[in-house]
């Protein structure tokens, strides 16, 4: 029987979560070197969630996240040495170094950040999904945000709006169980975050986000639903996270034995043995390739960063604000010399119109008469 995946799919998504758990691994190391300061949150037991999500959209969909925002922009293809770089807080970063762990950003990949305010990235993607009904796009927004997000006002503030003027907006809740320290279940009355859509008559539903497959299929039906003017989806990824929530937590707050029960549920080692049996004639050998591969890429980006120069103090003092008509500083041209030919561009706004009723009186008032507000 034929597999329902073709070969290049499968190893690209093997590539890239082994990519993302080396790079993160290195990340954690480079940490207790001293190489990275500040806060530091990897992103190992996740990586399903990102991969998969990233193969089932277009590569000039919008893409937000919060803190732990390292996989996301490299599985949207960032590279690696600039990402560690950034890490680093060196000047070959995609920011400089100016923005550091926990704000990523790389537009040439539309990724558009990294957020330290819990749930601050939400309504800004709303605002992106607002921008693409405005210019009468067929993308669609991505924004990932952890568990604990779900109890901010803005989610609730967002997600009224969102489902009101039917924005094509995927949220992507990565519920790894616990905020900082705390299990979700502890702080919420509704701890299955999914079931909070239907308050707001929104697509609602829940992933299993330690399966990269599951995950691609989810958002790929959740891109169509979007792109088709049906409105927004929360979409509830169950993954776990196998380190602490930030290098600086020692994850006392749960067992040994609930880690290793959990590990067995690892991503990557899962998608290599459903590869094997799809009748590609794919071996051991193939993966350990790939994984040479990704190991030798990690060195060299590690090795990038720590050779990289310390930005200067005038940076300080730079891009703090554009001036009208100042070109983008595109980071690959500046770091690497490469000619980036795929800049994102957008039209002024000026010559476009809503074109939808953003305030329906009809709908309004056919909603007062069902609800019996009017007699």
């Amino acid at each position: 029987m034929a597999s329902a995946y073709s070969k290049n799919l499968l190893l690209t998504m093997y590539r890239k979560m082994y990519l993302l758990r080396r790079f993160e691994e290195r990340a954690g190391q480079q940490y207790t070197l001293g190489k990275i300061a500040g806060f530091c949150h990897l992103y190992i037991g996740q990586e399903a969630v990102a991969v998969g999500c990233n193969e089932a959209i277009r590569p000039d969909d919008y893409m937000l996240s919060a803190y732990r925002d390292h996989g996301q922009p490299l599985a949207r293809g960032s590279d690696a040495g600039m990402v560690m770089a950034e890490l680093f807080g060196r000047g070959s970063g995609y920011s400089k170094g100016k923005g550091g762990s926990m704000h990523i950003f790389d537009i040439e990949h539309h990724f558009y950040g990294g957020y330290g305010i819990v749930g601050g990235q939400i309504p800004l993607a709303a605002g992106m999904a607002f921008a693409s009904r405005y210019r009468n796009e067929d993308r669609v927004t991505v924004c990932f945000f952890g568990d604990a997000a779900a109890n901010q006002g803005s989610f609730h503030e967002t997600f009224n709006m969102a489902q009101k003027w039917k924005l094509p907006v995927i949220y992507i809740c990565e519920n790894n169980r616990y905020g900082m320290g705390t299990a979700i279940a502890r702080t919420s009355a509704v701890p299955e975050i999914h079931k909070r859509a239907s308050a707001y008559g929104m697509r609602g539903e829940a992933v299993d986000g330690m399966d990269v497959l599951k995950m691609y299929e989810a958002v790929k039906d959740a891109a169509e639903y979007c792109r088709a003017g049906k409105g927004p989806v929360l979409m509830e990824a169950n993954t776990y996270r196998f380190r602490g929530h930030s290098m600086a937590d020692p994850a006392n707050y749960r067992t040994k034995q609930e880690v290793e029960e959990e590990r067995k549920g690892d991503p990557i080692p899962k998608l290599r043995e459903f590869a094997m049996k799809q009748g590609f004639n794919l071996t051991d050998a193939d993966f350990e390739a790939i994984e040479e591969e990704e190991k030798r890429a990690v060195d060299a980006a590690v090795k990038f960063a720590d050779e990289s120069p310390e930005p200067s103090v005038d940076e300080l003092w730079r891009d703090t604000i554009v001036e009208e008509g100042e070109q983008d500083v595109r980071p690959r041209e500046r770091v690497l010399g490469m000619k980036v030919t795929n800049w994102p561009k957008y039209p002024t706004g000026q010559e476009l119109k809503v074109t939808w009723d953003l305030e329906p009186r009809a709908e309004a008032e056919q909603a007062d008469k069902k609800a019996g507000l009017i007699r």
